[in-house]
């Protein structure tokens, strides 16, 4: 009885309902429909048989819904009117298990429930009509929170008001949707925090002092409380039975349904909760039950209770947190999320950077709402930081994304009262910087107007926002971004040539913080060798591509040399109407006004691109792309040039950069260990971005060469010149980049009217402006003095040209009148005070200054070459060991004969192989082609030692080559080659698991790239070519491809082997020259056995082949045990003993091998032909026949005396 009079009271409503009748026959009280406030609830009595007491509740709904006003915080405002029940105790005790669910059902009817009415009907077929009221959303501060912009549209609950008359089938629940702000019912939830115990016994004795279920005074909220303790009291002794226990399928039905409200944490409740997450009327019933029992409508065995409650409960435990920061918004979610198209993630042509938002959701959202979600909708791969009053706000998706890499907290308020978190506007800049460093592209809403600017358009107006920028990893302007240059490079693959498998690729790439564009094309083979050339010079940032528009081939070069460049590149691929057509890309240009203000018209750049058409889709995606991020102003005021990847240069490819560590070492991707480190000792961040570009493109011009070594030679022999040069340099602002900034901000002031940031960029404009002519009078000042030094200047003239510096018509008197201007109006212009007209005065300036861009740019790559210079000449002067001037001599044709490719190095040694471990380098000599002295063999084949030094002479052969046609000193005693046109090499064993390629397979592509496209006058390394595969196999290919390059490409060639049979083949052949690496041995005590002596490295290249490769004692020196060693020796002596026939063999191939036999098989076949037989050429293979033949001859003819 107390149970019942607990739910009873629960239930009433205040006397403010109006007076019931009640019919004869104890029927239902009836009454005149009201508002929804004061609605009326109809019982039904049916039959008294074996069919259960049902209730149903109709509700009538006049033509005008009256809102019901919110009430205050802590007043209790029931949602049920109160009712008199006439009856004895047992029919109130009959329908009291019905009344305590059916009351409240409604809040767990999910919204699919109109559809399937069958799994809510009961044994009678009778219908519940369910509504629903909407309320305003609380939150866990305790207290209401409403902001003048209304809240996100939110997901579908089942519990929203009914603001106009029900429609649909009535015989059916109803599930009305609402964005309305009307408050329901107090609910625990809402409540402040008050422990549980400590309200239990403040309201035990209310809840006991009830004594009638109509009564007229509301019941207090502890009685909630008492009502689940009542439960748990009368299941306990009898389990409240009803008339007829409900059917296992409606039980299975409830539980399913309401589990799947849990999973899904968006449970229907008439309030969210304050402090109790996930917790609706339902679960307070639960938590009051010791036994989690479930009140239903029909009590259910104890054992479907606990389970449920259990289930129930574990769920709510285990993602509580989860669960109060899920998103609201279901067309978010991951299974349910599309583009803007409609299409889904599985979808080849789906665009991830734009959102599907519902219209009728879109319909639904307020003006603010509009702003932040177009804005979204468009740019789901950047981070939208909204601008609201003093703060800068993520939501939703972006939210999580602060959360874990800011750890910012998440709350659920902000627009639309969603997931948010949020940074003040002082700070903003550090946390857009942070993201930024992570990989992130972050966008920024601001607000055009202030609140009183919009108030004075009216009450309701809402404050004017718009995305100013977006800013990302490859265009980054300023902030810490360091010395070298960040590109976005745009890449478009044509149609491959079926007659010769070339593939031709056109790209664009820009330098948004020096304002430079750079535009051309590349003509590759199946090896991407010059796409990896391409992608190693440039070092992209980002690469955008045509997501179906690149082979198999070009993505791997891609996947491959993102990781092996100095800066890992991300990848974004972008959808083919991104890289239109090229005749709209020229319309598209000229329409928008873009590189107006170049310094040469933007089309004369593609004059000397061979490729245009593609090459102009490229630059098509680069300005689709960069317009996109708001950069038009860049790409109006940018400057663009044609490039070239193998520009009159010597050409390395991307394998060849990566092998010889140019830029990135191989073991931890750093600059430690690499070319550039070495050389770099440049003061400005602009001279190190020029010692990039001219280690991507060593000269081949002997004249060029020497003009540079010409001037490192006078700063060398002048150190007062070079410590005033670095005097001055050390002065010297980034310039390159303060010039490209100011640029960019030509006919640029809309950011200026930006009510809240516009000063604080006016600010930062007038400090890089101060700072630019500040600085260009230090540069000029420097120029000045060098003119002065009349040998030094005529030399540096030479590499570059100048703008006329002094005089009436010089820029010295011209960079006057600017820093006079500056010192009036900007005395102060590192922290300079903004006033009005400011804005005018600096965009004055600006435009005259810009006046002489062109000269500006010319002094500003003198500046940048003169500290590369000064950078040549320190690094040649402060050297461990010798460093010398190459000699560069050209090949020479004449009528007395013909000089052909030559490499002579006297004291070679590695520049910084061991600068890390304080050893010191052992020079060595080496001597390839022709000299004065007369003919030297071309090819070297090199034997010795594992760990002897093999690779580190390789590396440093090619290193001096590079620096020679640098036009710097080598680390030579003396050096005279003739200009090498490729560099090719074959370096180290390495496997690509992601890309599918074997060390073997790694091994033959770049072999094969070298066959096809060495020259004469080409340097090839090789080293170890064969060893990924067995024995045998490996053998044959090397000494195939060895022989190929020896006779047929007779280039300059180093190739290392540990194959001691080809020094058997090779060694009397005419162009082969066979050394090894020297090595000793030491024993480590008195009548030791050679396998434990110790091997010593004595790193001298030493005529003749090496013996053996010593594999025993390196196995020792890396750690083996010594059985095992043994033991391999051993096994190693069986192998001989088995096949010594055939090493007793070998070893007269000396005196006449396979080679021979060729050369005799040719005479014999040239003897038998008839002159006519001859074919053109072959006269001329058959005298160079005859000339080894003789050779050969000769040469035995020696060893025989």
């Amino acid at each position: 009885m107390q149970r019942q009079k607990s739910i009873l009271s629960f239930l009433q409503r205040p006397p403010t309902v109006p007076k019931l009748e009640k019919p004869d026959g104890g029927g239902a009280p009836r009454g005149d429909s009201v508002a929804v406030s004061e609605e009326k609830i109809q019982r039904t009595n049916l039959p008294a048989s074996n069919q259960p007491n049902i209730l149903s509740s109709a509700v009538k709904i006049p033509n005008e819904i009256i809102g019901t006003d919110t009430p205050p915080e802590k007043e209790q405002r029931p949602f049920f009117p109160s009712k008199s029940f006439d009856g004895g105790e047992n029919d109130e005790a009959n329908r009291s298990g019905h009344l305590s669910f059916s009351s409240i059902k409604h809040k767990f009817i999910r919204p699919n429930s109109v559809e399937k009415p069958c799994d809510r009907n009961l044994s009678d077929h009778s219908h519940d009509n369910t509504f629903s009221i909407s309320n305003k959303y609380s939150f866990t501060n305790g207290r209401d929170k409403e902001t003048s912009v209304s809240g996100f549209p939110r997901m579908k609950n089942v519990s929203d008001v009914q603001k106009s008359s029900y429609q649909g089938n009535k015989e059916h629940p109803l599930i009305i949707e609402s964005d309305s702000d009307i408050t329901g019912p107090e609910t625990p939830g809402t409540r402040p925090l008050i422990p549980r115990m400590k309200r239990v016994q403040e309201d035990s004795c209310i809840i006991g002092s009830t004594t009638t279920p109509s009564t007229d005074s509301s019941i207090n909220n502890g009685k909630r409380v008492k009502f689940s303790n009542d439960l748990l009291s009368e299941n306990k002794k009898d389990e409240v039975a009803s008339e007829t226990p409900m059917k296992n399928i409606k039980r299975v039905n409830l539980s399913h349904d309401l589990l799947s409200e849990n999973k899904k944490d968006e449970v229907a409740s008439e309030t969210p909760m304050k402090n109790i997450k996930k917790v609706n009327f339902f679960h307070d019933l639960l938590s009051g039950n010791k036994k989690d029992e479930v009140a239903s409508k029909t009590p259910m065995k104890n054992n479907k209770r606990v389970n449920l409650s259990h289930d129930l409960l574990s769920d709510n435990k285990k993602d509580d947190m989860g669960s109060e920061m899920a998103s609201k918004f279901d067309w978010l979610h991951p299974s349910k999320i599309k583009d803007a198209n409609g299409r889904r993630p599985n979808n080849p042509l789906y665009d991830k950077r734009t959102l599907y938002i519902p219209p009728d959701v879109l319909r639904m959202m307020s003006a603010s709402q509009k702003q932040y979600w177009s804005v979204k909708s468009q740019y789901m791969d950047v981070l939208i930081f909204f601008k609201v009053g003093k703060f800068y706000e993520l939501y939703e998706i972006d939210a999580e994304i602060g959360h874990k890499e800011l750890d910012w907290k998440m709350t659920m308020s902000g627009v639309g009262k969603c997931r948010q978190v949020g940074i003040t506007e002082t700070a903003i800049d550090d946390a857009i910087e942070k993201l930024l460093a992570r990989g992130y592209k972050v966008g920024r809403v601001e607000q055009l107007e202030t609140s009183e600017q919009a108030k004075s358009r009216g009450s309701t107006a809402v404050i004017q926002r718009k995305l100013v920028n977006v800013l990302t990893p490859s265009t980054l302007v300023n902030g810490n971004i360091g010395p070298q240059a960040v590109h976005l490079l745009a890449l478009k693959e044509g149609i491959r040539n079926v007659d010769d498998g070339s593939t031709a690729y056109g790209f664009a790439f820009v330098d948004c913080a020096a304002l430079q564009f750079w535009v051309g094309s590349v003509n590759d083979d199946a090896s991407c060798a010059a796409l990896g050339a391409l992608l190693m010079q440039v070092s992209p940032a980002e690469v955008i591509f045509e997501s179906q528009g690149l082979s198999k081939e070009a993505q791997k070069a891609l996947n491959k040399y993102s990781l092996t460049g100095s800066v890992a590149s991300q990848m974004t691929p972008s959808l083919p109407t991104d890289f239109i057509d090229s005749y709209e890309v020229r319309n598209f240009i000229q329409s928008k006004g873009y590189f107006k203000s170049s310094l040469n018209p933007w089309d004369h750049a593609l004059d000397e691109v061979t490729h245009q058409d593609i090459a102009l889709c490229a630059l098509g995606g680069l300005s689709s792309h960069l317009s996109r991020l708001k950069l038009d102003d860049a790409l109006k005021n940018g400057n663009i040039l044609p490039y070239e990847v193998y520009r009159g240069c010597l050409r390395m490819d991307g394998q060849t950069m990566a092998n010889l560590e140019i830029f990135s070492n191989n073991a931890d991707g750093g600059t430690s260990g690499t070319l550039y480190k070495y050389l770099d000792n440049c003061i400005t961040s602009s001279g190190k971005r020029l010692l990039r570009r001219w280690l991507c493109h060593p000269l081949k011009d002997i004249e060029e060469i020497n003009r540079r070594l010409n001037v490192v030679e006078q700063l060398m022999g002048h150190p007062d010149i070079t410590s005033l040069i670095a005097q001055y340099l050390r002065k010297l602002p980034d310039l390159e980049r303060f010039l490209g900034q100011i640029k960019a901000t030509f006919h640029s002031s809309s950011l200026l009217l930006l009510p809240l940031i516009g000063n604080k960029i006016l600010k930062q404009r007038v400090k890089l402006f101060g700072s630019l002519v500040k600085g260009l009078r230090v540069g000029l000042d420097l120029l000045k003095l060098l003119e002065k030094e009349d040998r030094v200047f005529s030399l540096l003239l030479k590499i570059f040209s100048l703008p006329m510096l002094s005089g009436n018509d010089g820029i010295d008197k011209f960079l006057t009148q600017f820093e006079a201007a500056i010192d009036s109006d900007f005395p102060n212009y590192q922290a300079h005070e903004i006033k009005d007209s400011d804005a005018e005065i600096l965009s004055i300036l600006i435009e005259l200054f810009l006046e002489k861009s062109n000269d500006w740019f010319q002094v500003i790559l003198a500046l940048n070459c003169i500290d590369v210079f000064r950078s040549f000449a320190a690094t040649s002067n402060f050297s461990c060991l010798a460093m010398c001037r190459p000699v560069i001599v050209p090949r020479s044709n004449s009528s007395q004969g013909s000089t052909g490719p030559t490499l002579h190095m006297r004291g070679l040694w590695h520049p910084y192989a061991l600068g890390e471990n304080g050893g010191t380098p052992v020079p060595n000599n080496l001597s390839l082609g022709d000299n004065e002295f007369g003919y030297n063999p071309r090819t070297l084949l090199l034997t010795g030692p594992n760990m002897g030094g093999k690779s580190t002479l390789l590396r440093a052969t090619c290193l001096a080559v590079i620096l020679a046609q640098l036009g710097c000193y080598v680390p030579c005693e003396t050096c005279v080659i003739s200009p090498v046109d490729i560099i090719f090499t074959r370096l180290g064993a390495t496997d690509r698991i992601m890309t599918g390629e074997s060390t073997f397979l790694i091994e033959c592509t770049e072999t094969a790239s070298v066959l096809q496209n060495a020259s004469q006058d080409s340097l090839v390394i090789l080293d170890e070519l064969g060893r990924g595969t067995s024995t045998f196999d490996g053998y044959a290919i090397a000494y195939a491809v060895f022989r190929h390059l020896v006779e047929k490409v007779n280039c300059r060639l180093l190739f290392a082997t540990h194959y001691h049979p080809l020094t058997k083949e090779f060694a009397t052949h005419p162009h082969v020259t066979l050394q090894h690496m020297a090595c000793a041995f030491e024993p480590t005590s008195v009548n030791s056995p050679s396998t434990t002596q110790q091997l010593v490295f004595l790193y001298r290249l030493t005529n003749g082949a090496c013996p053996e490769s010593y594999g025993m004692q390196v196995a020792l020196m890396a750690g083996i045990p010594e059985k095992v060693v043994e033991a391999a020796c051993k096994a190693g002596e069986v192998m001989k003993s088995k096949i010594g026939v055939s090493f007793r063999s070998s070893e007269r191939r000396s005196e006449f091998s396979t080679l021979h036999e060729e050369w005799l098989r040719t005479v014999l076949a040239v003897s038998k032909a008839e002159e006519h037989c001859l074919e053109v050429g072959d006269e001329d293979d058959v005298f160079d026949t005859l000339f080894c033949l003789w050779h050969e001859l000769k040469t035995s003819k020696k060893k025989l005396r």
